[in-house]
């Protein structure tokens, strides 16, 4: 018996390494240097990296004594670790051993407590599932199903193994957010600005002035020509205010045509 416990019990110990922005989640005694830490035998670099406090859909690369390793390898005696967030100028697809394909899909789900940043992403033309009812395994379920990136603050969400797909959002209002996002995603070439319903997630389809007339005020119906609508829940846009503040935000991130 003293036996199987003794193995039970038998450590090791790796040097890790985080890098760049993956250092907002650990210590700050540990934050852009290397550290010694004792590691379960049975311990792999997923169950390590997220025990040290970083959520694994943040990271992109993982290199153990050099060479890049998988979230299943075991770590051994001696093994260095060093934990690389997402590339965005460096294309590192010979080296990507954590997940089979790209980490990143343009398609998102947003939790309960992102209901701004869904609506800009919408207004940006990306597909953004959210619904502040939205329960955490409704969410899991859904980055499975449809290999969309989740966007949240709930860094144990990030931590759960079937989501593979996210990004935990540090900015607290939502117009950082959508600045952060843009960053973070390299999404200014892939956005499609006004195509999108803000509320439904559907797409928007230009239409004659004449066909939404009936449903137009009066102010609108003389100062505006141009409109579009949305075939789920029939609501018709133009470009009126709220069209040209959301257009002077969107010419901070990138050039509209």
């Amino acid at each position: 018996m003293s036996g199987q416990l003794a193995g039970l019990c038998s450590m090791v110990t790796a040097t890790f390494r985080f890098y760049e922005e993956l250092n907002d989640f650990i210590a700050p005694e540990r934050r852009r240097r290397e550290f010694a830490c004792p590691c379960s035998e049975s311990a792999t670099t997923k169950h390590m990296i997220e025990a040290l406090g970083v959520p694994h859909t943040e990271v992109e690369l993982v290199l153990v004594n050099g060479e890049s390793a998988n979230f299943d390898r075991l770590l051994k005696e001696g093994d260095r670790v060093a934990i690389f967030p997402r590339f965005e100028m460096l294309d590192i697809t010979p080296l990507l051993r954590v997940r089979d394909q790209p980490l990143r899909v343009t398609r998102f789900v947003a939790d309960a407590h992102l209901g701004g940043l869904a609506h800009l992403l919408r207004m940006a033309g990306f597909d953004t599932l959210y619904d502040n009812n939205f329960q955490d395994s409704e969410i899991e379920a859904i980055v499975a199903r449809d290999e969309r990136i989740l966007l949240t603050r709930d860094r144990e969400l990030l931590k759960r193994r079937s989501i593979t797909r996210g990004c935990y959002i540090r900015a607290l209002r939502s117009t950082q957010q959508l600045y952060e996002i843009f960053d973070r995603l390299d999404l200014a070439r892939s956005a499609r600005p006004f195509t999108l319903c803000l509320t439904c997630n559907a797409p928007l389809r230009a239409v004659a002035k004449a066909e939404v007339l009936t449903c137009l005020p009066p102010a609108v119906r003389d100062r505006f020509d141009h409109f579009s609508t949305c075939n789920v829940c029939q609501r018709v846009f133009w470009e009126g205010s709220h069209w040209r503040r959301m257009r002077v935000l969107l010419d901070g991130i990138m050039p509209l045509s």
